[in-house]
């Protein structure tokens, strides 16, 4: 329980310290949002209003605190570029960035542990250095690239899917799911190449160990060893690094949304970026550090539970 408390407690300050440091950095970097609101019907005067109108004025660290009770009311405030609501703005493009990252984490688990047992269960033979090689190609490859050379073969060459052609799930939710398919193999293949590593060497390691050598002097043969005693020992850091990679398909699936033309929280960020639309920017970046923070204690609460080890440290 103390552990569980610690970790907590840690996550919490982690959240605050984010949401601070998200909010300063918008309003430090160059740009005026009334430059970009107002266009040619800028004037010192008009500006002037449209910030007091926006609460730009106030002092930075009490316009922080409104921001943060706002957000964690579930208000994070108005959009400076649609003049509504942010979490309306928002709405639909959660919806679509939260379901490629979860289609992308679901291929990374379906492709890398079946990998990671077929490298580690044929050792030393001509599969496993095949193997090895691909995986080594396929964790270099950054996945924009893979999104950029999917979209030209698959969509411009076959035309198995239409580049730019997004069906929204309210739409058709099988159409969805499979336009969502080529990002999310885009997103999770150098993914699932790091974690099928990960698992092979966590097997090997395994395999060396004292327990290991008593199961075969039992009889056992090495697919039996492997099966009945080595997976469970070597799955536990491949579970956090599970957890973890998580957060990391959220990170390339709003990279890859803008190589598919995905109208996801990716695509949203950066035009509110260049529209000085601080308060959805703000929120996109504090929803994309809660992921990546929450997943990261996640992993190491679930950890804590499936290792003795770690409870006892």
């Amino acid at each position: 329980m103390t552990y569980v408390l610690k970790k907590t407690g840690v996550l919490i300050v982690s959240l605050i310290l984010i949401s601070l440091l998200a909010f300063l950095a918008f309003q430090i970097i160059p740009g005026d949002p009334t430059t970009k609101l107002l266009g040619t019907d800028w004037t010192p005067e008009r500006a002037e209003a449209l910030r007091e109108q926006l609460g730009l004025n106030g002092n930075i660290f009490a316009r922080y605190f409104q921001w943060l009770k706002g957000l964690l009311s579930g208000d994070p405030g108005i959009s400076y570029s649609y003049f509504m609501p942010v979490k309306e703005v928002m709405q639909g493009k959660i919806q679509v960035t939260a379901a490629l990252s979860l289609l992308s984490w679901f291929l990374v688990m379906l492709f890398s542990i079946p990998l990671g047992i077929l490298l580690a269960r044929f050792q030393g033979s001509h599969l496993e250095r095949a193997g090895i090689v691909l995986n080594q190609v396929f964790m270099a490859v950054p996945p924009f690239f893979l999104g950029m050379l999917f979209t030209y073969l698959f969509g411009l060459l076959l035309k198995w899917f239409t580049p730019g052609a997004y069906v929204p799930f309210s739409d058709s939710f099988w159409g969805a799911t499979g336009y969502m398919a080529f990002p999310a193999l885009a997103v999770a293949i150098p993914k699932a190449a790091k974690t099928a590593k990960l698992l092979r060497s966590s097997i090997l390691n395994e395999m060396n160990k004292a327990y290991v050598r008593t199961a075969y002097s039992r009889g056992n043969s090495r697919w039996a060893v492997l099966r009945d005693h080595v997976l469970r020992n070597a799955m536990l850091p491949v579970i956090t690094y599970l957890a973890m990679s998580l957060a990391d398909t959220v990170a390339g699936s709003i990279i890859v949304e803008q190589v598919f033309a995905l109208p996801g929280l990716g695509r949203l960020l950066l035009s509110s970026i260049g529209n000085r639309d601080f308060p959805v920017a703000q929120c996109i970046v504090v929803i994309i550090a809660f992921v990546v923070v929450f997943m990261n204690y996640l992993a190491d609460i679930v950890t804590q539970y499936v290792d003795p080890r770690v409870r006892l440290n």
